[in-house]
């Protein structure tokens, strides 16, 4: 499992991972496997991992006051799922995540102090910032996108971003992760296939 995380490491930092890196990163991340539907995360608990995703994929969603889930992430292979800032500030999260598929999870554990000696890797630390840029401008994109342009818009958009969540997860979750209803995704998906 320890193979995707060291290649993703190293085609985003300039800087070679040694041998004392590689051994840090083995005895640090966790391998962890979740069945779909097991979580992560639940709401109320303080998150104590930052999690690399080997294989599979997850959601994380809050639940409103009726029931109600909202989807603020998708996430599948090589990407990295948590709440960073229960996990930095040590505060329960308002937030679930959890396996939408059968799926093969790295945790970097705060405990222990592993998540402070594996961002002293050179290498580890050119790969979060790049990572950090990317999510900052990926989530200024979709706020600009929700408040400024149409549902019809936005689903198009997905579409050519991340074309393998429209056969990973399903109408009501893609529906919630772009804040509209699942009837006006079918609409949409309806629409495009006329065109």
């Amino acid at each position: 499992m320890l193979t995707s995380l060291v290649s993703y490491i190293q085609e985003r930092s300039s800087s070679p991972l040694s041998e004392a890196d590689l051994s840090l990163l083995e005895e640090a991340f966790i391998p962890k496997k979740l069945r779909k539907r097991q979580f992560l995360l639940q709401e109320g608990e303080v998150c104590k991992y930052i999690a690399f995703i080997v294989k599979g994929a997850t959601r994380q969603y809050t639940v409103d006051e009726k029931g109600l889930e909202h989807v603020l992430n998708l996430c599948i292979e090589n990407w990295w799922t948590s709440d960073r800032e229960s996990f930095h500030k040590e505060t329960p999260s308002i937030y679930n995540i959890d396996a939408w598929e059968e799926t093969e999870l790295l945790l970097l554990p705060k405990a222990n102090g592993y998540y402070e000696r594996v961002n002293a890797i050179t290498a580890f630390t050119e790969m979060r910032i790049k990572l950090d840029d990317n999510q900052h401008m990926a989530a200024q994109k979709r706020l600009n996108m929700s408040k400024n342009y149409t549902a019809d818009y936005r689903y198009e958009e997905l579409t050519k971003l991340y074309p393998e969540f429209l056969q990973r997860f399903p109408q009501h979750l893609i529906a919630s992760y772009l804040g509209i209803t699942k009837e006006t995704l079918s609409r949409i998906r309806h629409q495009s296939t006329k065109k």
